[in-house]
Parts: C-alpha cells; structure tokens; sequence
C-alpha cells in the first residue's frame, strides 16, 4: 500500500522530462579517459543544482589517489576527472545513496535514436537509463513538495568501467550514507551481490628458430595450449560449488582469455606470446587470495620447458573484488516492496558474475546492492538499448524507495 506522500510523488514523475535527459546524457561521448567525462558531470552537477541539491563538484586529485594502497586500478590514462555528489534534504547522514556512473566503453553510436518505446545508443543500457531515472526520481520528490527527513544522496561517478576511480575518490571524500542503490541494468531483478574480476596478462616463453627447422625451437603458441588446458581446468574447479546467489549462472566465475599476441614473422617459431584474459573473484573471497589460486595453477603446470622458463604473470588495470548485502538488511525488502508497489510482480534476487562499484560501496560499510532498466547482456554491445518503459518503471521504485528511507 502507498501513502498520500507516496502517491504524489509518484504522481510527479514526469516521462518526458526523464527521456529528454536521458537523451542528453547519451549524446555526451564520456567514454572511458576522454574530456568528455568532465562534461558529463559537469552537465550531473548543474541538473543536480536545478533540483535545489546541495552539490559538490569537485576536481579529482589524480595522484594522490593512485598512489593509496587501496586505489582499485585504472586501465585508460586521465589528465583531469571530476567528482559530483548532490544531496537534498534534511540534515545529517543520507538516508539513502543513489549511485551510477556515466563514463562508457567506447563505440560510435551516440545519436540516442528511440524507435518503438526503445532508445538505442552507447550507454542507454550501461548506465545512463538508470542516472536518468534516478534524476527523474528526485525531480518528482521536488515537485511534489514533500520534505525528507533524512538527506537523499546522489552520487555520479566516472571510470566504473575501468577499476571504480570515481566511486573510490567519493568514498574517500567523506561521501556515505546508511544504504546504496546503484542503478546498474538488472533486468528487473534485485541484485544484493557481485562477484569480482581480475584482468590477467600472461608472458609465455618460447625459443626463436627458422620455420624450416622448428624442432631446433620451442613454440610460445603450443605452449599455450597447455596453459590454456590448466586454465580451463582451474575454471571447471572454480565453479564446482558455487555461491548460492550464484546458483542459477551456468558460470559463476568465468575465466575467459581476451587477447593473444604472438610473432613477428611468418617463417619464425615464435619466441614469445601474450595473453590477456578476464578472471571471476568468487563471492567473499579475497582478491588476494583469487590471485594465488590462478598463480598456482600456472606455475604447477607439468611441463619440462614452462618448468625451466616459467610463464610471467601480472594483473594489469582495475582489481574488482567481489561485494554482498549483509544478511537481513532492510535495504533488499524495501527494495522488493517498492517494485512492487509500482505494479510489477515480485522481482527475483540473485546475485551477478561481472564486478562493479558495489564492492567498494560495500567495503565501505556501506550496504548496497542494484536495481536499474536494461539488462546487461545489450551493455557494451553493439545494440546496447534500453526500453524506456523500463527507465519510468525504475524512476518510480526509486521514487518510493527515497521517500519511504528518508521521508
């Protein structure tokens, strides 16, 4: 059941204006180390400051964030990111924390093209629907005129996709609240947990010869091939038991190798092969730990010339951990219900195989989990879309959720 509060602000919710700023963000390129992710916050921060949010923008410090043990990575160069946070209401510690990030892989589509209730583009999906519908959210707890007890966050953060820098510089800026939304494409289910990920870059040794005479060589190529075995095989064992929140995947922690690079001639044994990949961290497993394990399987590879010359391996770029709600927060119910009460049925919880800045919210002491339009298989692809009813769906769960946490 809603409230009177509850129903006027879901009242107020205005489409039009959620899919003309949706369509905006859009068609602001802020992919991942270009200038166009200062503009992007930029543009967070002035919409932000039109809704009478109290909103601090500010410049990164690049170096001295990098340089903190705990910084969680980063895979392209920036010589300038900013931070946005506006909080709106009441005083002390927000009620709740809104959380999406606006940086995007790269790709060409940016024209933010709607055809049949379906805007297309970069970062429809991945997450700009669920920043709209955030924005959207608050819009409608402005002009509805009810007064929050309890201040309503919103936190807009850049290099999510590569290692969390924005979500890690607004932690570290003092920014926290009692519990975290993150408006991360779902397809309608709750996510209370995500595994994590490592990127791995193997260096595989070979012995450079003539073509014509390859037994007087060693091939990096073919001894790839048994460091791919062992690979498969630490895969296989990784998700023999798996969480139970990741129960229904078919791969709870993939393994997948992304890039090979091998050679300089066609007629020369190649002497040296590299291999980049992507590495699942189980749920509550320790990064460290996840790292030891695949070392460990590389380096008990039975082979006499991997043993003699042991395969290099680093772990280059972002390090996401894994992040779960804890057990009985009160987040995950209010969550439920509040789909709920916007008409759609029960939504299924699980947890997700990817990482994201929820495991820094989550480190934080903060408890977090996501809920937002689009489903992450169209994230990063060439059709990445999002159906808008979807993001009007998401604005008033946020609406009620914010209300009910902090009205």
């Amino acid at each position: 059941m809603t409230s009177e509060a509850e129903r006027a602000v879901l009242a107020a919710i205005d489409d039009e204006r959620i899919v003309a700023e949706l369509r905006e963000l859009v068609r602001i390129p802020s992919v991942d180390g270009t200038a166009a992710e200062s503009v992007v916050q930029a543009w967070c921060a002035e919409r932000l400051g039109a809704l009478g949010a109290s909103v601090d923008h500010w410049r990164l410090d690049l170096e001295c964030l990098t340089s903190d043990p705990d910084f969680p990575g980063m895979e392209v160069e920036r010589g300038e990111a900013w931070g946005c946070v506006g909080v709106l209401g009441g005083d002390g510690t927000p009620g709740l924390i809104f959380n999406g990030h606006v940086d995007v892989v790269p790709g060409d589509a940016f024209d933010a093209r709607i055809e049949d209730g379906v805007m297309w583009g970069r970062g429809t999906c991945d997450m700009k629907g669920g920043v709209a519908a955030v924005l959207g959210a608050v819009a409608a707890i402005v002009a509805s005129g009810i007064q929050l007890r309890k201040p309503l966050a919103v936190h807009t953060v850049i290099g999510e996709e590569d290692g969390g820098l924005g979500a890690f510089a607004t932690l570290r800026r003092g920014h926290r609240g009692e519990a975290c939304l993150i408006a991360e494409p779902t397809a309608g289910a709750v996510i209370p947990a995500n595994a994590g990920s490592l990127t791995f870059r193997l260096e595989v040794p070979g012995l450079a010869t003539h073509g014509s005479t390859r037994s007087r060589g060693v091939s990096a190529i073919e001894k790839f091939t048994v460091i791919q075995t062992a690979l498969q095989k630490l895969e296989a064992a990784r998700n023999s038991d798996p969480h139970p929140l990741l129960a229904h995947l078919d791969l709870a922690n993939p393994l997948s190798v992304g890039t090979i690079s091998a050679g300089d001639w066609a007629s020369t044994v190649p002497d040296r092969l590299i291999a980049e990949g992507r590495y699942g961290v189980r749920l509550g497993e320790p990064v460290d730990e996840a790292r030891k394990a695949f070392e460990d399987a590389v380096a008990g590879i039975e082979d006499d010339w991997l043993r003699d010359h042991p395969v290099k391996v680093s772990w280059p770029g972002g390090a996401f951990a894994s992040g779960v709600l804890p057990d009985g927060e009160p987040l995950l119910t209010d969550t439920v219900q509040a789909v709920i009460d916007t008409g759609k049925s029960a939504p299924d919880v699980c947890g997700a195989p990817y990482g994201s800045d929820l495991r820094l919210y989550a480190g934080a002491g903060i408890p977090t989990l996501q809920y937002g339009p689009g489903d992450v298989r169209y994230a990063h692809a060439a059709d990445e879309h999002v159906v808008l009813a979807d993001v009007l769906q998401a604005a008033r769960t946020y609406a009620l959720l914010a209300v009910r946490r902090c009205g």
